[in-house]
């Protein structure tokens, strides 16, 4: 009998040509199954067989737990009365006892036959999916098998795979049997083994779709640099090229627009513009914003964001209906982008140079004349002014050098005043946070010099934003919190 084990397992793995290994895995599966019926209370069953021999044996496991959480003694054993026969076990260990093996001839050969060939199949499954997913075929073509509860199931090859109702393209009617492109999107992980997610509406599927019909895409002579949609109405793509004698757009739109429109007809209609990508952020968001002509752009670095400056009747356009072209052109950018006429340009502009003038006159105790020749030279904040190379500042014609001097000297001197006064307001944060219990010395300053400094300002925050504040895992953030706010419920 132990030889007809061996022998099914290498004609199972022969046949379904999948790894020994997961066919004993199967066995021992049925193996315990059928001798799981052989109690009346729930128990759990492991067999082992032997690789080599084909021997095999049966135990019936119980899992180690603390006295206090012990549950049911089925399925589990108490701590203190396993550690009388093995005092080194822990807490998680299974106790086994060995149980007489069932005659592999007289198994339920039907259900055993299920658990087998429902094992056999899932890898098979399995090492399908990863046959395929090792070719990084992200653009799939299947046929729609059925649909349920609005979502499609696609079919290709062997393959399953799922397009979800909310990855499908707003409007498009797809039935069972229509083919259909997709992208894949992930590969979920379920109890049911490895399921297939795909989409029609993220930016990918855009980009593998001109793949797939711009062939100097593939052969390395064009680059598609960013996508962004707005799936069913609109979509922009940027391209550059890597030979001077070739133009990306027009060899994206193809003759008489044929590449473009067999890219339009997959995605229900979906109008795509081609734009131009530079190395320029700014160039590339003139580009993104077309068919609108920009007057100006103001690059803010530090917020990553960009004040877009057009006229009054090219404003609309700019915009896009429901703000669609400045959004897709702020997601193909990825820059944040701030439209906006000369008009209020101008007037921002000035409220800015209100506020910096202002606050030259207060901190360096400068008249308006001096202060509005340093905005005007393009400072912007007193570290500028502080700590900007001599050398530039004494090229301000209207400025000597005695000028410079003093105001770098008062430029530093403001900004020490206003570091201490920031130290003490942190000490005295300090101590008010030391009086919540639990709080330590290096907790309280992380906190304090994020402008929390009270016990209620921490009893505000909610648990994630007190963990992206300081970094403290989310048992210390709810830890400090529920602490903070004890007050509340007294």
């Amino acid at each position: 009998m132990n030889r007809e084990v061996l022998l099914l397992v290498d004609a199972l793995a022969r046949e379904k040509n999948v790894d020994k290994e997961i066919v004993f895995g199967a066995l021992e599966s049925a193996l315990a199954s059928a001798t799981k019926k052989r109690f009346t209370e729930e128990s759990d069953i492991r067999v082992k067989i032997d690789r080599a021999t084909g021997e095999y044996q049966s135990y019936r496991c119980w899992q180690v737990m603390d006295d206090e959480t012990f549950e049911t003694p089925d399925l589990h054993i108490k701590l203190s009365e396993a550690q009388k026969s093995n005092p080194d076990i822990q807490m998680g260990d299974l106790v086994e006892e060995p149980l007489e093996s069932i005659d592999f001839g007289r198994i339920g050969a039907q259900a055993a036959k299920q658990v087998i060939f429902q094992k056999i199949r899932d890898a098979e499954r399995e090492q399908i999916l990863n046959d395929f997913l090792e070719r990084k075929e992200y653009l799939v073509s299947g046929t729609v098998k059925r649909l349920e509860r609005g979502n499609a199931i696609i079919e290709f090859g062997k393959i399953e795979a799922l397009l979800p109702r909310d990855q499908m393209i707003p409007k498009e009617n797809i039935r069972s049997g229509d083919r259909v492109r997709a992208y894949l999107l992930r590969v979920d992980r379920t109890v049911r083994g490895p399921q297939i997610i795909l989409s029609r509406i993220t930016p990918d599927f855009l980009v593998k779709l001109f793949e797939l019909e711009v062939p100097e895409i593939e052969e390395g002579l064009l680059d598609i640099m960013s996508a962004a949609r707005d799936p069913g109405a609109r979509a922009k793509i940027a391209v550059r090229s890597h030979d001077k004698r070739i133009d990306p757009i027009g060899t994206c739109v193809g003759m008489r627009g044929s590449r473009v429109q067999a890219v339009t007809n997959e995605l229900a209609g979906e109008r795509v513009d081609i734009v131009m990508w530079s190395d320029d952020p700014a160039t590339s968001v003139i580009n993104a914003l077309a068919p609108a002509d920009v007057t100006s752009i103001v690059v803010d670095e530090d917020k990553h964001s960009m004040d877009v400056v057009v006229e009054e009747e090219n404003l609309a356009q700019a915009i896009g209906r429901n703000g669609q072209n400045v959004r897709l052109a702020s997601e193909l950018t990825g820059w944040e982008l701030n439209i906006m006429t000369v008009e209020e340009s101008g007037q921002k502009n000035e409220q800015e140079f209100s506020k910096v003038r202002g606050l030259f006159m207060s901190k360096l105790d400068v008249d308006e004349e001096v202060a509005d020749i340093l905005v005007q030279e393009g400072f912007n904040t007193l570290e500028e002014v502080a700590y900007v190379p001599l050398e530039e500042m004494l090229e301000i014609e209207a400025l000597d050098e005695a000028t410079v001097n003093e105001l770098r000297s008062r430029a530093r001197n403001a900004l020490l005043t206003a570091a201490i006064v920031s130290e003490e307001q942190v000490e005295h944060n300090i101590e008010d946070l030391l009086k919540i219990e639990g709080m330590d010395e290096a907790t309280a300053r992380a906190l304090a010099s994020k402008g929390v400094g009270t016990q209620d300002q921490l009893a505000d925050l909610a648990e994630d934003e007190l963990i992206e504040l300081i970094g403290v895992d989310a048992e210390r953030a709810n830890q400090l919190i529920m602490t903070a706010r004890a007050p509340w419920f007294i």
